[in-house]
């Protein structure tokens, strides 16, 4: 048996067989997410080509590219064939993405409904592993005039200051706020201190005249609209 290296880089494939290739003829869209990925990778390991590899990264987040994004560079560098170079790719790739899909969101300034906020907030802090609160500044049209990250906390909670908040609708000129913050571990029940914070942060905003239009709970998939649910 021969003991020679089997070279599994992609311009040694069939052409049909090239992701490359097949994006400049047939289009983006036409690839598989396991082809994009191999494009970023180049080549294989010893026994598998790069569109494999790539099959068998996304298998084990269970081919959701959301929980592929999640992955550090070292729980990347652990598959057979993936060494800094590539991790750092692959990471680079979906933070792109998460850019790019924050930024679309962001070009409709208008806050007309709790889903537009959560479009909006999502791809911040949806998938993040620890609590962090954010103030929505608006002017009197709803439109967005600044978005304020307020505090940063735990895995289980985060502390926020009244002062602050207020300070800064003040420097802005906000006349209303949206307040916003994330439950790393999917539960959309608002609990009682998330409530409490509520009213406090509503009864001093009144006394500036300031109105609090609702507070959001966002998690990876979906969120809890206080004002939706009667809970402001």
């Amino acid at each position: 048996m021969s003991n020679e290296r089997i070279n599994l880089s992609i311009k040694n494939w069939a052409e049909d067989d090239r992701p490359r290739e097949k994006l400049l003829q047939k289009g983006k869209q036409s690839l598989s997410d396991s082809e994009l990925i191999a494009i970023l990778l180049g080549s294989g390991s010893r026994n598998e080509t790069a569109v494999e590899l790539s099959k068998k990264i996304l298998a084990s987040t269970g081919n959701n590219l959301n929980e592929l994004g999640k992955l550090s560079i070292g729980q990347l560098c652990k598959f057979k064939g993936i060494g800094s170079a590539k991790a750092v790719a692959i990471t680079a790739a979906l933070e792109l993405g998460r850019r790019r899909r924050l930024e679309e969101a962001l070009e409709q300034k208008k806050i007309n409904s709790s889903h537009s906020v959560f479009e909006i907030m999502q791809p911040l802090i949806g998938d993040l592993g620890h609590e962090e609160f954010w103030i929505i500044y608006l002017n009197n049209s709803n439109k967005v005039i600044e978005k304020f990250q307020i505090s940063k906390g735990g895995i289980t909670g985060t502390l926020v200051d009244v002062r602050i908040t207020l300070k800064k609708a003040l420097e802005v000129g906000a006349v209303a706020l949206i307040l916003v913050h994330n439950h790393p571990s999917g539960n959309l029940k608002a609990s009682e201190a998330d409530k409490q914070l509520t009213n406090k942060l509503k009864t001093a905003a009144e006394s500036l005249d300031i109105k609090i239009l609702d507070h959001i709970i966002v998690t990876e998939k979906s969120y809890l609209s206080f004002a939706d649910e009667g809970l402001l």
